[in-house]
């Protein structure tokens, strides 16, 4: 992004052009714009490239649920593994586990 485009207002400024009715949002244009208009301004935007031919029909919503904190012992190598893909790790080992869990359900039910 260009630095030219990059524009920094206060909150009290941006109250105040709110107040003046200069919102530089179309409100009158969001009503009557198509559904073909959005995907092809979805399509020529690059930072929906890599999402614009997923399948989102299957896709869930997931709630976070409280997590307890346990002491497990697990393998080196295992921990390892996860700790090389980066930040996160414990939370793809529960992602694992999580996945592991719902399948035993699946076929126990």
């Amino acid at each position: 992004m260009s630095e030219k485009n990059i524009v920094r207002y206060s909150a009290d400024e941006i109250r105040r052009m709110v107040a003046d009715g200069k919102g530089r949002t179309n409100l009158d244009r969001l009503g009557t714009i198509t559904d073909e208009e959005i995907e092809a301004q979805m399509r020529d935007d690059p930072d929906w490239a890599d999402f614009m031919d997923i399948d989102w029909s299957k896709a869930t919503i997931v709630y976070p649920i409280p997590k307890n904190p346990v002491s497990i012992r697990l393998d080196k190598d295992v921990i390892d593994f996860f700790k090389a893909q980066g930040k996160g790790y414990q939370t793809r080992i529960n992602a694992v586990l999580r996945h592991y869990m719902q399948e035993a359900r699946k076929k126990a039910g």
